[in-house]
């Protein structure tokens, strides 16, 4: 899918007490003019500096046990320079005014080399030049500052809450992201960032015993850009389906998630099998956001849609001759980009190019009207500036272009879901996500959930199983029917999104509320072994 893939290694493994030391922004100033210096001294046109250091913290149970806690830190420099029309990259963790500049003059020396072989050179659009600014994720708890202790005892209380609740087994794990990272470039700027993130992902399986048939529910929290408060589990923070299923924007109350996938696993053991055929499907933002990832996020990618990105997971049907004729969706559908969105994974003020960070449409009233671009890529498609999309995962590597948030514009009439799912006649309705497959292209694809829910004449009439849906994707958003209003647009997010070779992830957030689409395909995914 390009994305969905766990990082194995991070940098150093730390003790979960070790006292971790920052570097003061005056020291990160002096040492990106360091590396500015020896650049442009080494007959680099341009230079960029990126000072790191990534803190990551992944805390993983079952039942009543501990599995893991793994702490990572890696600091470094990454500098990045154009030298006779070519790009150069290196990197170092010798953090001296000397180690930088060695590291620029390699980086330079790079450059050279590969402009002996590039056929064009690089045309950088204009960035502004900001001074000194900055920007931190706002956030009201430090997660990498709560004690382990205090993590493990949420969740083996997560884990004994589902037992409790006639679960035979479950894992719960916490994933927490701490990025501090400088960056300076030739064009003026000096940019410092504190960024956070979260996921708390868990599943819940029962079993049959007489059977030995097993049905599985994973957690329907989002990943977001937030701090620890994010497990507050404010009430306010609850959306309540037509038939009682709980979901959550920025706040989640885990144990009240787990106890529920406890008794919907089970009930899963007995829900019928669906009948395959034609729906009109009501899919809950905690499962459209994967189909908006894969078939809006990735193929509006400029990269892939112009062959860049093709070997990890493929290019795009979004050719460049489609833009502005090609018609994406009904014309109820607007599909817009945002790296400013609050409590979304991918909120920052700049990114790893120094580009201001902004909300630009990709699909407008149906219509595709634009795609994702970097400072290096803008003039193909006639823009005069970077769309503000260019990130690495580490300091070691050279950023490139990275999906931002992409989301589906909530609908402009009041609905709300039990006023949507009134006006269907044989549905299904669809919450979490699940298993998905997608061609090289974009353009076919075929995605499950966590619930299904069968809908007759307006009104839900039970759960059923065995579910998935199958999709063309400008059929698909063309058959878009109804967008439920801003009263239940949702985050949802990839936290380890792939991408690049060698591989790189990143984290996006997708928003919507909840959404109609008429006459979709679905199949049974049931299998007989005999």
């Amino acid at each position: 899918m390009g994305g969905l893939v766990l990082p194995s290694v991070f940098g150093r493994a730390i003790a979960a007490d070790e006292l971790l030391t920052t570097i003061d922004v005056a020291t990160k100033k002096r040492l990106a003019d360091s590396a500015l210096q020896a650049a442009t001294g080494a007959g680099a046109s341009y230079c960029d500096v990126r000072i790191g250091r990534y803190l990551r913290q992944f805390v993983m149970t079952r039942e009543d046990k501990v599995q893991n806690v793994v702490n990572t830190e890696s600091t470094g420099v990454g500098v990045r320079v154009i030298a006779n029309g070519a790009w150069g990259f290196a990197a170092t963790n010798t953090l001296t005014a000397d180690g930088v500049a060695e590291a620029a003059r390699q980086a330079t020396a790079i450059a050279r080399a590969n402009a002996k072989i590039q056929t064009e050179p690089v045309r950088l659009a204009p960035a502004p030049s900001l001074g000194e600014v900055a920007w931190r994720t706002p956030i009201r708890k430090n997660s990498m500052e709560v004690p382990v202790k205090e993590k493990v005892d949420l969740l083996l209380g997560v884990n004994a809450a589902a037992m409790g609740a006639g679960a035979s087994f479950v894992n719960s794990m916490m994933f927490l992201v701490n990025e501090q990272k400088y960056f300076a470039s030739t064009d003026g700027s000096y940019i410092d960032q504190d960024v956070h993130r979260i996921w708390v992902p868990m599943t819940v399986t029962a079993i049959d015993k007489g059977t030995g048939k097993f049905r599985t529910r994973a957690g329907l929290s989002s990943p977001m850009g937030m701090g620890y408060e994010y497990l507050d589990g404010d009430a306010a923070q609850k959306y309540v389906s037509p038939n009682g299923v709980v979901n959550y924007g920025s706040s989640y109350d885990m144990r009240e998630d787990a106890i529920a996938a406890a008794k919907q696993a089970q009930e899963k053991l007995t829900a019928p099998s669906v009948k395959p055929g034609r729906y009109d499907l009501v899919l809950d933002p905690s499962n459209l956001w994967l189909t908006i990832h894969e078939n809006v996020g990735h193929p509006l990618e400029l990269d892939r849609v112009l062959g860049y990105e093709a070997n990890y997971a493929g290019t795009s049907f979004a050719t460049l001759d489609k833009r502005g004729n090609l018609q994406y969706g009904s014309d109820i559908v607007t599909l817009f980009a945002d790296k400013t969105q609050p409590g979304s994974l991918g909120a920052v003020a700049y990114d790893d190019e120094g580009v201001p960070t902004k909300r630009w449409d990709l699909v407008r009233d149906g219509t595709l009207v634009d795609y994702q671009t970097i400072r290096d890529q803008a003039h193909i498609v006639g823009k005069t500036e970077s769309d503000g999309c260019c990130y690495a995962d580490s300091w070691s590597s050279v950023q490139f272009q990275r999906m931002a948030n992409v989301s589906l514009a909530a609908g402009r009439t009041p609905l709300t879901v039990a006023e949507m799912i009134r006006d269907v006649e044989d549905g299904i309705y669809i919450v979490g996500d699940g298993s998905f497959s997608i061609d090289q292209q974009r353009y076919n694809a075929q995605f499950g959930g966590q619930l299904y829910y069968g809908i007759k004449n307006g009104e839900i009439t039970g759960m059923v199983e065995d579910v998935a849906y199958q999709i063309r994707t400008p059929e698909f958003w063309g058959a878009c029917a109804a967008i439920c209003d801003e009263r239940d647009y949702r985050l949802g997010g990839s936290f380890f999104d792939g991408k690049g070779q060698p591989s790189q992830v990143s984290a996006v957030s997708h928003g919507s509320a909840t959404t109609r689409f008429n006459g979709i395909n679905i199949i049974n995914t049931a299998r007989s072994l005999g």
